[in-house]
């Protein structure tokens, strides 16, 4: 009874992103680190995110009953109720949003609830049925946990906050066409017009390369503006040159399943090390850059 209500959040997901959370929140903080301020973050966040997942899975219940992968879900199959689905993600999300505003601060619980209006409404209700642009827009969505951490400690929209925004945006975008390569027959059966199915493998694989390029170029920015160390440097150029010569060989790999699979590990790889190191590696002596709004 309960797995079903656990699978519809989608810990994979949650879990993931609250990684990247920690990961802002250790980068804003330093060495100063506000053990209780962390936790609501986390809490709040996950939430929130969790939220976003089932009303996620409310809205594709029928794309996901068409798909190998997706029609096991619980929505998909009819054990949870369309009107239980609507409340227990409204129920997470008030909860989120209220630990947010109480415990951290407006700013986090305002990006927090941009970030949930653009995955649920923008990218899940319109985007991802009619639009090959859906990634990018998604892409803003899955990039806001990280900021919501950095705000935490903050309280402004600061470059740092900024820059995490290219990094984790720029990422999703190979990370998702990766997904949807080697799971292309689903997104065929399922009519969903992204990249891949619309213009085909090849120029997906150019878009992948392009992106990772711009995703190395922003991760070096934390380095360059005085937020990292060297040791950040050295460990995400190691790992994003593994993803980018890994993405170039797709050009002559004999199946772009397996290619494409494991280009998807790999990027789960490198957004973990990229917020892992940027927690472990931070600048405490460099001052922090003005603020640009929003005190």
């Amino acid at each position: 009874m309960t797995a079903k209500y656990i699978q519809v959040t989608k810990p994979g997901i949650v879990f993931g992103n609250l990684i990247s959370v920690i990961g802002g929140f250790l980068l804003s903080a330093q060495d100063n680190i506000n053990y209780m301020l962390l936790l609501f973050t986390v809490l709040g966040v996950g939430l929130v995110i969790a939220s976003s997942c089932v009303y996620n899975n409310h809205i594709d219940r029928d794309i996901d009953k068409k798909t190998n992968r997706t029609k096991d879900r619980a929505l998909a199959q009819g054990l949870i109720s369309v009107k239980c689905s609507l409340i227990y993600a409204t129920v997470l999300g008030i909860t989120g949003f209220t630990i947010l505003y109480i415990a951290v601060n407006f700013l986090a619980m305002l990006i927090a609830a941009l970030g949930m209006i653009i995955y649920v409404v923008v990218y899940s209700l319109y985007m991802k049925r009619n639009s090959i642009h859906s990634t990018l827009v998604g892409s803003l969505s899955g990039a806001t946990p990280p900021i919501i951490g950095y705000c935490a400690i903050s309280g402004q929209l600061q470059p740092g906050a900024l820059i995490l925004l290219m990094i984790f945006s720029l990422w999703q975008i190979p990370h998702s066409y990766a997904i949807t390569i080697y799971q292309l027959q689903d997104y065929q059966l399922a009519n969903i017009p992204i990249v891949p199915v619309v213009k085909g493998i090849f120029v997906t694989k150019n878009y992948i390369i392009l992106y990772i390029i711009l995703f190395i170029v922003a991760t070096l920015m934390l380095k360059i503006f005085g937020y990292t160390g060297y040791k950040y440097l050295l460990v995400v150029s190691t790992v994003n040159a593994w993803w980018l010569m890994t993405a170039i060989s797709g050009y002559w790999t004999k199946n772009n399943l397996i290619w494409a699979r494991k280009l998807f590990l790999i990027s789960i790889v490198v957004i973990t090390t990229v917020s892992i190191m940027m927690s472990v590696d931070v600048m405490e002596l460099n001052p922090k850059p003005a603020p640009i709004c929003l005190s």
